[in-house]
């Protein structure tokens, strides 16, 4: 019995492995499709420390440090609770952060990473995450979208993830619609000054015309009066 890939399993007949000559109307190969089983992926709970601890020491990883946040954990559940896998997502400033990737079987790890990311995605979405991280170097991240961070995406980087040292895997989920609102509300803030601006140059305006109006009035209303007066007086001259 050989196995040939993840996937299948290559058995071959009996009656070839009796055959001491060389037979070419030996039968066919047969291929035998593995079938993996039904894994639960959830949240960790205390109840997963004794589990996780085993696999995050098997990995070199802090397992005290870990051990205080459990509950950024996902895992692959087997049958009866036993727990194959685990991947960490810490938060900060709406940002995610992939982490501590643990198999008790890497070669289970190729059929369990889409699981766990499928996850990963949800729990983002959930949260309203602008933007996904990991130092993780498996190629299925790279596969799955995660593109090497460039000097704009760095400064998005949260202070307390930062590392000068560190290769860094993102992917920029949405725009920060925060900073869309604020832009949005200081264009406004923008043009209502200018509206404003406008009224009151429009005010001074009508009031420079009507201004202008009066005064020219009075001018024509002394003119008038000036000469109704030289007209009279010239009249009572003679």
């Amino acid at each position: 019995m050989l196995y040939i890939s993840a996937h299948y399993l290559l058995v071959k007949p009996a009656s070839a492995r009796r055959n001491i000559g060389v037979d070419f109307a030996a039968p066919p190969l047969r291929f035998v499709s593995m079938i993996w089983p039904n894994y639960r992926i959830r949240r960790a709970t205390l109840d997963d420390l004794g589990q996780l601890t085993a696999m995050w020491s098997a990995m070199n990883y802090s397992t005290s440090d870990l051990a205080r946040r459990v509950t950024e954990f996902q895992v692959a559940e087997a049958d009866r609770g036993v727990l194959v896998g685990a991947l960490g997502l810490q938060l900060a400033e709406r940002q995610g952060l992939l982490h501590s990737e643990a198999f008790t079987d890497f070669a289970l790890a190729d059929h369990l990473r889409p699981l766990l990311w499928d996850r990963m995605q949800a729990v983002a979405a959930k949260q309203g995450l602008l933007r996904i991280w990991t130092q993780e170097t498996a190629p299925f991240w790279s596969r799955s979208g995660l593109l090497h961070a460039d000097e704009t995406s760095l400064a998005a980087l949260p202070a307390g993830w930062r590392d000068p040292s560190a290769a860094w895997l993102t992917l920029k989920l949405r725009e920060d619609l925060d900073t869309i609102i604020k832009a949005d509300r200081e264009f406004s803030v923008f043009m209502e000054m200018e509206r404003q601006k406008t009224a009151r140059t429009l005010q001074r305006g009508k009031i420079l015309r009507g201004l202008a109006l009066f005064l020219a009035s009075a001018l024509t209303i002394f003119a008038m009066g000036a000469a109704f007066y030289l007209i009279w007086k010239r009249q009572h001259a003679e």
